[in-house]
This record gives C-alpha cells, structure tokens and sequence, in this order.
C-alpha cells in the first residue's frame, strides 16, 4: 500500500512527459519569426554589428532549440549561434546524415523559404528532420530552423 503513491506520480510523470519535452522545442512559425527578425536587424545594423551577437548563445538570438545561422553566397559560414566549429568554413559541400546538400539548396532562395533536412538537436541530442526558414539579404542566406515533433 505503501508503494501506491510512488506509482501514481510515475505515471502521472510519464504522462506528461511528452508534454514538457515538446513544450521545450519551438515551432516553424517561431522559428520564420526569428529568421525574419534576424534579417531585419541585418538590414538595419549591418553584419559587422549583428554576426558576433548571433553567435553569443546565451544571447537574444538563441532560444530553446532556435538558433540563427547565416551563410555568405559564396558558402562561407558567418554567423552560427550553435556550432562555433563552423564559422568561417566553407559549408557549401555540408550534407545533411542522409546525404543531401542542402546548403547547396539554400542557393535557390532568391528571396525567402523553407528547406528541409536532418540535423543533429541541440536539446534532445538526437538526428531529427528540421525545417529551416531562409532569407537572402544581400549577400547573405539568413535561416532558422525548427525540429520536427
């Protein structure tokens, strides 16, 4: 009788549990909002000011699993506010763990949108598919993107 109260906040925890950890993951809609946001403030500060600020990733510009990367034309890594290891690499050979170029893909945005592919979570640790919202300013491919639920 003792062990009843032990299991119901087991299962009351495994209940919920799929709840909270998708609660920490952000959507395609936020992630768009960011990438939007992110353009803009390159527009308006220019990328001297914004790229160190995007990579800071205790700062405005990383949230939960959001992050913003930004990538010249020419394929050379700028801004990456989770993986330092690749700024200023040429990352336009990058396949994603099933061999898709989708940097090469980022190429075809002449003005904004989605693509798609499989990267490595930040929070869960796991390959997951991730949609990434793209924005060329410029000279430069501005994109966030969202892990699949």
């Amino acid at each position: 009788m003792r062990l009843l109260p032990y299991v119901l906040i087991l299962g009351a925890a495994l209940l919920f549990a799929p709840a909270v950890l998708a609660a920490g993951l952000a959507t395609p809609d936020e992630a768009k909002a960011m990438a939007i946001k992110a353009a803009d403030y390159l527009k308006a500060n220019g990328p001297e000011k914004v790229f160190s600020e995007f990579n800071a990733k205790d700062g405005t510009w990383h949230d939960r699993d959001l992050y913003v990367l930004v990538r010249d034309s020419k394929g050379v890594m700028v801004a990456n506010g989770e993986n330092h290891g690749l700024f200023g690499k040429n990352v336009l050979d990058l396949k994603d763990p099933d061999g898709k170029a989708f940097q090469r893909e980022k190429l075809t945005i002449t003005d904004a949108g989605w693509i798609n592919y499989r990267w490595l979570n930040p929070i869960s640790r796991q390959v997951e598919p991730k949609s990434q919202y793209v924005i060329r300013v410029g000279d430069y491919l501005v994109g966030v993107g969202a892990y699949a639920r």
